[in-house]
């Protein structure tokens, strides 16, 4: 791995000789501009107004336009002599907590590696402290013709030191964010929690993949091949505004879980029938009903023929001593006949029938 930067981290007295190299790398297809006419290839040439002519790379220095006009040169001499502490010395300047770093301000990543096997027990230390106090280190650094905020943390048993932007290049947020007050109903705050959770089962990072490279990748295999460039069906619009955003949560909620399911059942599996997605309950309920008490209802609202035949066959009436009779009389006749109900319903027909007052004659 190329050794990008060569310095000492200073932790208070003790100091530590590091080298940094390039913790990332970024995967590109390379394309070169040509004349879109016939493919020929088109170069930058570097050329000087000054002297109407090309100039080669090692002529080549930076310059600065003042104000007024007037163009100062500097050389890598000048650059290289800069008075700053930074340029060969990581100066640890505190100890935070990961938390009060925005992750706006996270720049490049460099790995950290000691420069000899002296260095490798206070490379420990500083290490192990990191890792124990599970803070992380703000420095400063200059590379190359920066200098730029840092922080030093720890990566799979590994320093890392991430550059970073300053504070004041943040651009500010506001007037980004919708002005206008919204409210976000219990109901859809906890059917987005449910699809969060979804969503975020079995997630592996690792397995994430770069579908434009693959797809420029088949494009210029068909342009070799001389055959016809795959195309993609063109996606819907998206709608401009949400109507029901329940319902939309809802369908959300339905597909994630169904994708999920496919993902753990592996490819080429029927798909397995789920549980069911919570329903909530509507928004906005209408109130029940109220009951009237029990008793307002049987004295006011009873229906009238219902009173009557209640009336009619009381035990006090001579209409409920001829009911009587009458039931005594088919028990009798059931009983004869080999039917009769069984002994405890014929004993509670002559409790009804003796209960019942006999006219006298």
């Amino acid at each position: 791995m190329q050794t990008t930067w060569k310095g000492t981290i200073s932790f208070g007295l003790v100091s530590i000789p590091v080298h940094l190299y390039s913790a990332t790398q970024e995967h590109d297809v390379p394309l070169h501009q040509v004349h879109a006419k016939d493919g020929g290839r088109v170069r930058m040439k570097r050329y000087c107004e000054q002297e109407g002519k090309e100039v080669p790379y090692a002529e080549i220095a930076k310059g600065y336009e003042s104000p007024d006009g007037r163009t100062v040169t500097l050389t890598d001499e000048d650059l290289a002599e800069l008075p700053l502490p930074s340029k060969k010395v990581i100066d640890v300047l505190a100890f935070v907590d990961a938390a009060e770093i925005d992750p706006l301000m996270f720049s490049k990543a460099y790995y950290v590696g000691v420069a000899d096997k002296a260095a490798a027990k206070p490379y420990a230390l500083l290490r192990d402290a990191l890792t124990e106090s599970g803070r992380i280190a703000v420095t400063k650094i200059a590379l190359r013709t920066r200098e730029s905020p840092a922080v030093l943390r720890v990566h799979d048993g590994t320093l890392v030191l991430q550059t970073c932007i300053w504070p004041d290049e943040v651009r500010p947020a506001a007037g980004i964010a919708p002005d206008e007050q919204v409210t976000v109903r219990p109901q859809e705050l906890k059917m987005a929690r449910s699809l969060m959770d979804t969503l975020s089962e079995d997630f592996d990072l690792s397995q994430l993949h770069d579908d434009y490279q693959q797809a420029l990748q088949q494009v210029i295999e068909a342009r070799i091949q001389g055959v016809e460039v795959p195309h993609e069906e063109e996606p819907g619009e998206a709608p401009d505004n949400v109507i029901d955003l329940m319902a939309a949560l809802r369908s959300s909620l339905k597909e994630a879980k169904g994708a999920h399911r496919g993902r753990r059942a592996g490819p080429g599996a029927e798909p397995e029938a789920g549980p069911a997605v919570e329903e909530l309950p509507p928004v906005e309920a209408p109130a029940p009903r109220k009951r009237a008490p029990a008793g307002k209802a049987a004295a006011g609202k009873a229906p009238a023929g219902k009173a009557a035949a209640k009336k009619a066959t009381a035990p006090g009436t001579a209409t409920g001593r001829a009911t009587a009779d009458r039931a005594a009389t088919r028990a009798t006749t059931r009983a004869a006949a080999g039917t009769a109900k069984p002994a405890a319903a014929a004993k509670k027909t002559t409790s009804r029938k003796s209960a019942a007052p006999r006219k006298v004659s």
